[in-house]
């Protein structure tokens, strides 16, 4: 518990000083570019490096989030701020319930993996719930009776095993990874297409929508923007709080049985 405790003080440090940086960041106009500044340059000698993260690909993914800044700020932001324009916010609200039924298949084969029977249980009583009184998901019925999503991906199962993160990866598009995560990404999707809609559903016109639905969905539901941490080193804030956020689930994770 102590480590669990440490780990959510220092959490909470890192983002209260990005949070102070925001405060004090001048509002810019017009194109900006994303802060790559390299932390490590401004570290003096003999000084420990405070967002010290194993990072064996450097190159590839600084470049990668160079492509993210620039794709999210013009193509993947603005698709999402025409959805929320067009769609009222209990639409939107339907949306998120519907998709998050649908993606209780990982939960329930990670919940399995790990043994936790009863977070299983509680899984497929919120799938038969909410597909019914629901109505297909678009009301999450199961949440106001109390039952909670019992959120799992294959990268917190190979974590709950003992599994080192590897080396940090920033994908395209997808984001902050590593290589432990970015194997339970290609796992969640390999049973999402073999055992979730994509596969109730053998169609491509679903398919693509669905696929488009879930991505828009996504970015719309994650409040992060790229550059608005006011950080002049916002590549390592992410890389640390990214690390730490899954070790912290991973922790977690492991004390509830």
């Amino acid at each position: 518990m102590a480590k669990g405790a440490g780990l959510r003080l220092l959490m909470l440090v890192l983002l209260g000083l990005s949070l102070s940086a925001c405060s004090t960041t001048p509002k810019v106009t017009g194109p900006v570019e994303p802060p790559l500044r390299r932390y490590e340059d401004f570290v003096k000698p003999g000084q420990p490096n405070m967002l010290n993260v194993k990072d064996s690909v450097e190159g590839f993914n600084r470049g990668s989030y160079r492509f993210n800044y620039y794709f999210d700020e013009y193509f993947y932001l603005p698709v999402v701020r025409g959805y929320e324009f067009i769609m009222p916010n209990y639409l939107e609200d339907r949306v998120s319930d519907a998709i998050d039924n649908l993606g209780e298949i990982t939960n329930l084969t990670n919940n399995l993996f790990q043994f936790k029977f009863k977070s299983a249980g509680i899984t497929v009583s919120r799938f038969v719930i909410n597909s019914t009184i629901g109505v297909g998901g678009l009301w999450d019925q199961a949440g106001k009776m109390g039952l909670k999503r019992q959120t799992e991906d294959f990268g917190l199962t190979l974590g709950h095993y003992g599994t080192g993160s590897g080396t940090y990866l920033m994908l395209p598009v997808l984001g902050a990874s590593n290589v432990r995560d970015t194997t339970g990404l290609v796992a969640d999707l390999a049973t999402s297409n073999y055992l979730g809609p994509v596969a109730w559903i053998d169609d491509t016109t679903f398919t693509y929508a669905y696929s488009g639905i879930y991505a828009v969905d996504r970015r719309h539901r994650t409040p992060f923007r790229y550059r608005q941490t006011g950080s002049p080193f916002e590549y390592e804030l992410i890389r640390t709080l990214y690390t730490m956020k899954r070790e912290f689930d991973i922790e977690q994770g492991n004390e509830t049985k």
